[in-house]
């Protein structure tokens, strides 16, 4: 007797559809990104949590009609919070439609948020969303610990930017003019 064969494909994870087609879907897809923390802030340290959504809220999320600019994340008894996070209300949604700036619950491991609390615990340091994205057809949020710039650290940043905007442009144009 001959045994069968099982395809050991890790669960439908080989980037091909139940059906055996190719996966044309991005692996990660972003939603929202906060890229004015990053000219605020210095990220420190960062890691992915999953959130507590109601329907309507990941119709909208998907929809791209969400804002991280004004939101932070906050641990209190044992669990970490994001607030300030504006996820406008579903169009098509009716009168139990979300709240937009409602506080929406992180999800992560005990392990991961004692290590959260206690670096945000020090003296400067924040928890800041950098990013929304789908993974595995999962809402994520990327959360940083970081530490407020100072405004002459502002500057510098800026700085480097058009140096190395200016050095960029150098080469292209010399290497445009080569030809």
């Amino acid at each position: 007797m001959a045994k069968k064969s099982v395809p050991t494909d890790g669960g439908g994870q080989s980037g091909r559809s139940s059906k055996g087609q190719p996966d044309d879907r991005p692996a990660q897809r972003t939603f929202a990104s906060n890229r004015r923390a990053f000219y605020e802030y210095e990220i420190v340290d960062s890691v992915e949590a999953g959130i507590a959504l109601t329907g309507t809220e990941i119709k909208s999320v998907r929809a791209g009609k969400v804002n991280l600019r004004d939101s932070y994340a906050r641990v209190q008894n044992g669990e970490v919070l994001l607030y300030n996070m504006h996820v406008s209300p579903y169009e098509q949604g009716n009168i139990w439609n979300h709240e937009p700036l409602r506080t929406r619950k992180l999800l992560l491991h005990r392990k991961e948020i004692g290590r959260l609390a206690e670096q945000s615990q020090a003296q400067g340091l924040t928890l800041v969303p950098l990013r929304m994205y789908a993974k595995g057809g999962h809402a994520k949020v990327e959360i940083a610990v970081a530490r407020g710039k100072k405004q002459y650290d502002k500057r510098v940043a800026i700085a480097e930017r058009e140096s190395k905007r200016e050095l960029d442009r150098a080469v292209k144009e010399a290497y445009a003019g080569g030809r």
